[in-house]
């Protein structure tokens, strides 16, 4: 099996938003390259007991995605064969432009350094399933996260079981900033309460709201590839499909999204954004909280936690709690009665 791979030259601060960006047009289980010192959680992970000093971390990282190559297929005017993306025929110059897309409006929000892309052929990597074997079960304090080709052990029978398989929009429930929001979701969440989840994705979050007790949940986001991975997402959880609606369109600029949202109706909304979307969004966001609702937000990097907690307070929020894990940031506030 030959395979295309596209390799993203970055910084190891845009790793994980280029991720979580290329998987809404379809690649998915990004190998990293960088010169990052590993946490004791990972050296643990190794088997080893003294690693060899590494170089010194630089900031430049290499993102590498590998496309399935069609057999038989024609190639493009390029010269390169013909790919397969989620089961659709498709060319290499077209990925190249899908991305290059995607990595310019990145700029617009933050530093991606280079962002170039370089292509070459590969042969047997059987990607999609190796992966699998880096993929486990993992818990977020009482709840279980477990990918579709695991089963629940015995011990933990008794946990609230989330399903969920990378790939799918934009996470899995492992990164910091969703776990900060899990967190704090599962602190305020009041029984029969509305949600409204800004950026929504995969659906992680309402999806759990629902669990955890709410009535209902909506969700925006901008990328139509949602649609699909919070439909899978709901049948694979057992949601009821009036008990999580998805709205698509951006509600920042959009006041027919908002409309379809509503306004002064959700007990709490979530927002896992970048810091530099988050600033646009909260004085907007405000207006579709109940009086004495609580607004949720992460995807904030611990350098940007002023900007965010000020432009919480110019909204007319008050600041409930700031919260850390890792180098990111959660930030809890309540509209006014």
């Amino acid at each position: 099996m030959k395979w295309m791979k596209f390799r993203i030259k970055t910084t190891t601060e845009a790793e994980d938003i280029i991720i979580s960006t290329l998987y809404d047009i379809g690649l998915e289980g990004a190998q990293i390259e960088d010169k990052v010192p590993l946490t004791a959680l990972e050296k643990e992970q190794m088997f080893v007991d003294i690693l060899p000093e590494g170089p010194k971390d630089d900031g430049i990282a290499y993102l590498s995605f590998f496309v399935e190559e069609k057999e038989g297929g024609k190639a493009d005017g390029s010269g390169y064969p013909a790919l397969v993306l989620n089961g659709e025929e498709t060319t290499a110059e077209e990925i190249l432009e899908n991305v290059k897309v995607q990595l310019e409006e990145l700029q617009e929000f933050m530093d991606i350094g280079e962002g170039t892309t370089v292509l070459e052929e590969t042969e047997d990597i059987d990607w999609i399933n190796n992966w699998k074997q880096y993929f486990h079960q993992f818990t977020i304090d009482d709840v279980l996260v477990i990918p579709s080709w695991e089963e629940a052990k015995p011990e933990d029978k008794d946990k609230m079981i989330l399903h969920i398989d990378p790939g799918t929009a934009f996470g899995t429930g492992m990164h910091d900033t969703t776990q900060l929001c899990i967190r704090a979701l599962r602190k305020y969440m009041k029984p029969e309460a509305m949600l409204l989840d800004v950026g929504t994705g995969s659906g992680i979050l309402a999806i759990l709201s629902i669990m955890f007790g709410a009535k209902e949940a909506v969700g925006t986001d901008l990328d139509p590839c949602a649609i699909d991975a919070v439909r899978e997402n709901k049948e694979a959880n057992g949601i009821p499909e009036d008990a999580f609606r998805l709205i698509i369109g951006n509600i920042i600029t959009d006041e027919n999204i908002r409309n379809q949202a509503g306004y002064e109706r959700y007990d709490i909304v979530t927002a896992n954004i970048l810091a530099e979307v988050l600033v646009p969004l909260t004085p907007v966001i405000v207006h579709q909280l109940k009086r004495g609702g609580i607004y949720i937000t992460s995807g904030i990097i611990d350098d940007k936690e002023r900007t965010v907690t000020e432009a919480v307070k110019a909204a007319g929020l008050e600041v409930l709690e700031v919260n850390y894990q890792g180098e990111w940031v959660g930030i809890v506030a309540r509209k006014p009665m």
